[in-house]
This record gives structure tokens, C-alpha cells and sequence, in this order.
């Protein structure tokens, strides 16, 4: 059965917990060749200190998850991932707009993650949030040797970056960009 496509304002962004880990692992294993498990999750869930997972719903239904791992004034994104279904609806920005926001009110003056070189849209998305390539780590995911671009996004702290996660979220309510 064919889902609807969501219209922005259904997109629903809430804390992770246990409930939804069944739907979380679902699309983890549609999504990456090899899947985090659920005791990998259980225990992400359980640092609450330093650690932050967030869901993405339309409805009832999970359509996507993002992590962030705090470590002293850096944030560093863990997972982004949305069901294939869903991908390109903007699901990824409301993520990486709840995630930016949670590292801010927990002190991140930077954030960091590793992208595969290849995901191009993925790079795209993570530019409009300031994010820029610093480097490149060879043969990063081990299980398909495949490179990961490193980037960064710096002073996010700022009011600056404050009016960048609202102006992309003002553009996300009119219905504009992708991702």
C-alpha cells in the first residue's frame, strides 16, 4: 500500500524512545548495508548526558531518525537517516533542524559529521546549515570501503547561525527546498 506523500506542517519531529526503535530499525536496515542494533540504540537512548535522538513522524508512522553525540562545546552528528520512501520531502531538514537546535541549547559552539563522498544530496542539504568540507577520511565505512567527506560547521552558537536555523525553517514552511 502506497503512503500518502506528507505536506511540511505533517512532518512531526519528537524525542526518540523506545517505541519507535522497531520502525528505526526497519528503516536503518533499509537504509545502510550495515545496521546499527538495537542494543546499540538502547544504550545511544540511555547517555541522555550527552546524546540526543530524535524522530520524525507523519502520523503514527516513523519516517525518519537523527542522533547527536555532544562532547564538551562539540556537537557531532551520529545518524541521519530517512525511510527511502520519504527521502528528498524535506524529512531530513526538520531533522538536522532539531538536531542543530539541541546542540545549541546544550552549548555546541561547532558541529561536525561524516557524509559518504558519494551522497551528494546528503552534502547539499548539510552546505544550507553551514556545514563545509574539511577533509577526507579514506575508507571510513568499512563495510563497503567507501571514503567519508568530513565537515564542519563553526560558530554555531551565534545569533547569525540562530537566523539561519529560522530562516530555514521559515523557507521549510512556505514549501521550498528539498531534502
Amino acid at each position: 500500500m502506497a503512503t500518502a506523500r506528507p505536506r511540511v506542517a505533517d512532518v512531526v519531529v519528537t524525542p526518540m524512545r523506545r517505541r519507535h526503535l522497531r520502525s528505526v530499525l526497519r528503516i536503518e536496515a533499509e537504509v545502510y548495508p550495515r545496521p546499527w542494533s538495537l542494543s546499540l540504540f538502547l544504550s545511544e537512548l540511555a547517555l541522555r548526558s550527552s546524546r540526543a535522538y530524535f524522530v520524525a513522524r507523519v502520523g503514527r508512522e516513523v519516517v525518519g531518525y537523527a542522533g547527536l553525540m555532544m562532547t564538551l562545546d562539540e556537537g557531532h552528528v551520529t545518524t541521519v537517516a530517512v525511510d527511502p520512501r520519504w527521502q528528498r520531502h524535506k524529512v531530513g531538514t526538520r531533522l538536522m533542524l532539531a538536531l542543530a537546535r539541541e546542540a545549541r541549547a546544550r552549548g555546541a559552539e561547532s558541529l561536525t559529521l561524516e557524509v559518504r563522498l558519494a551522497n551528494k544530496g546528503a552534502q547539499e542539504m548539510y552546505r544550507r546549515f553551514g556545514f563545509r568540507p574539511v577533509g577526507v577520511r579514506k575508507g571510513y565505512y568499512a563495510e563497503t570501503g567507501e571514503d567519508a567527506l568530513v565537515m564542519w560547521a563553526h560558530e554555531v552558537a551565534t545569533p547569525e547561525y540562530g537566523e539561519l536555523l529560522d530562516s530555514l525553517e521559515r523557507r521549510l514552511d512556505r514549501g521550498e527546498g528539498a531534502s
